[in-house]
């Protein structure tokens, strides 16, 4: 295990990035990453159709906001969304940007998880950024699971 990082967001931490550097040494072959974060989904219907309503009030014109109100229920459940990108000591190496809350990667020499580039893993530092796109629930928990496989050396 390479990396095992936990922690907590909540909706004051939307629209934010967290960024978590890791090292690598040489001769890594391969790494496989396991994000995950819950819950997904916003349950409580009326906060939902709170957190809605005072959206419209921000985003859309007042001439609009009936008809929004009255199909608001189609949005419904408002859900969590915290995406990964991957970037290597030389840079971007490719943003998995799905709405999965668990999601299992891997990138190597050969191979990578889509939206992830396939390139030697170079040693140095490495960064995963977690983007916390929207958090509508008291509280997200995420985890961030990296293994590195091959002939590892310091």
């Amino acid at each position: 295990m390479l990396l095992d990082k936990q922690g907590t967001a909540t909706p004051e931490d939307s629209r934010t990035h967290i960024r978590i550097p890791f090292e690598l040494g040489e001769g890594v072959e391969r790494l496989e990453l396991r994000f995950e974060y819950a819950p997904k989904t916003l349950d409580d219907r009326e906060r939902a159709l709170e957190l809605l309503r005072d959206s419209y009030e921000r985003y859309i014109l007042p001439e609009h906001r009936e008809r929004a109100l009255i199909r608001a229920e189609r949005h419904l459940p408002l859900k969590n969304l915290i995406t990964l990108s991957l970037d290597d000591p030389e840079g971007y190496r490719g943003a998995c940007h799905r709405h999965d809350p668990v999601q299992e990667l891997s990138i190597s020499r050969e191979q990578a998880s889509p939206g992830l580039i396939a390139a030697e893993l170079l040693p140095g530092t490495w960064s995963v950024t977690l983007s916390l796109h929207c958090i509508v629930t008291d509280t997200c928990d995420y985890r961030l699971r990296i293994n590195a496989f091959g002939e590892a050396k310091s």
